[in-house]
């Protein structure tokens, strides 16, 4: 029985936690063994969800909102007048445990405030998820924050009891981060990046050779951008995310839309919408330069920096190249057929696979299931089938966008219930 106090610290620290968006379950396959509790499905776990309808898989919540720096973006800086708490370890595991025999989930993630410094809240972080390994035999899912600053020998033993590890980068740029968190440096978040990836290349290649080894955060690493709090353009974001996906082996890198939470001239003023379609945007944007091909510069660049808000960013590009359309899906590669509008990654494979038996036509790709009534501005199909008559970019865009209805709205709620 979890005892009212626990359940006040978890009211705290679980709607604390709700900033960080960098949770998902998803890139660790670990069995139950040793008839243990548990087991981390490679295909993520979805049991509860938020009051704004997403879906929270993990038990999310702070070791503690108590912090030794001030960062003006942050709901737990220590300049706040906010309730802190702060768990024990014990606490957690207790938790976590009785969460899980309850079904109300299936992992742990679990992130902090920086109690003394570095060190000595990792340590902390460390033994809650060696505790739920080894003495609860706990198998499901474990994502922790790998805090800045702490030991090579601190990341090492949280790789090994993890599932993922992420340091957020928290700023996009160099520049934002000083301006907002003085007492952080760019280069102290750069640091353990580049250790966890070199740690995780390193015990790929021995499992390769002995299957027994251990794992080392098999689900990969990640971070998170906090984006709208400063005035860095969407190529800037981009930049910085393909960087990290190129040179750290970044599994996912995740764009948080800032919520006004502080009366500071430096920061958007309290009640300023939060970015919810930009934040969308960019997702879509990093999902074409990860599966679609593409490179940043395709989708941004100097001439435009941000993404078009009112239409996705392979539309954008698409109207943008006219000269490359229309595609005869009968013919063309793979690669050129993910670029078209309205025909998605598996999509484009299933046409690839059909065509081998029969000329497509539109009823066969609509079987297919594409967005025909946007795709069809970018295709030809040969005779009897009609090639779409010439429009203009204008044109297309503006009948596109009559029959679409977004599914964002100009709202926020800020209490986040994970039950």
């Amino acid at each position: 029985m979890v005892n009212e106090r626990v359940m006040e610290k978890l009211g705290i620290l679980a709607d604390a936690a709700k900033y960080d968006v960098s949770c998902a379950s998803s890139g660790s396959k670990r069995e139950n063994k040793n008839k243990g509790i548990g087991d981390a499905k490679g295909y993520g776990i979805c049991h509860a969800f938020t009051e704004d309808g997403r879906c929270v898989s993990l038990l999310k919540i702070l070791l503690t909102n108590h912090c030794i720096f001030d960062c003006a973006y942050c709901v737990s800086r220590k300049s706040n007048d906010i309730k802190r708490a702060a768990f024990t370890v014990q606490e957690v595991v207790d938790l976590t445990i009785g969460f899980y025999r309850r079904n109300y989930i299936e992992g742990l993630f679990l992130s902090s405030g920086i109690f003394d410094n570095a060190d000595y809240t990792m340590e902390r972080l460390v033994r809650i998820a060696k505790k739920l390994r080894l003495e609860e035999n706990f198998n499901g899912y474990i994502h922790l924050k790998a805090i800045p600053g702490a030991s090579d020998e601190l990341m090492k033993e949280a790789g090994i009891y993890a599932d993922r590890l992420s340091v957020n980068v928290e700023m996009p740029t160099e520049q934002s981060l000083k301006l907002l968190a003085p007492d952080k440096n760019h280069i102290d978040v750069i640091k353990p990046m580049e250790y966890l990836k070199n740690e995780i290349i390193g015990y790929k290649e021995e499992k390769k050779l002995n299957y027994k080894a251990p794992s080392f955060a098999p689900a990969g690493q990640s971070t998170q951008m906090v984006i709208g709090a400063t005035k860095e353009s969407d190529l800037e974001i981009l930049g910085m995310a393909d960087y990290f996906y190129q040179q750290m082996n970044m599994r996912r890198v995740y764009y948080s839309g800032y919520v006004p939470i502080s009366n500071d001239n430096r920061l958007p003023a309290i009640g300023t919408p939060v970015p919810i379609i930009r934040e969308n945007r960019l997702y879509q944007a990093d999902w074409l330069i990860r599966f679609y091909g593409f490179n940043v510069n395709e989708i941004v660049g100097f001439n435009q920096p941000n993404l078009d808000l009112d239409i996705d960013p392979k539309l954008g590009w698409a109207l943008r190249n006219l000269d490359q359309f229309p595609v005869d899906i009968n013919t063309a590669d793979l690669e050129l057929i993910k670029r078209i509008p309205g025909i998605g990654y598996l999509s484009a494979k299933k046409i690839v696979a059909a065509r081998q038996f029969k000329k497509l036509v539109p009823y066969d790709l609509k079987k297919l299931g594409i967005a025909y009534t946007r795709a069809k501005y970018f295709l030809a199909f040969a005779t009897p089938f009609q090639m779409q008559r010439d429009f203009t970019s204008i044109q297309i865009k503006d009948q596109i966008l009559n029959i679409q209805k977004s599914k964002y709205k100009n709202d926020f709620s800020n209490q986040l219930a994970l039950f």
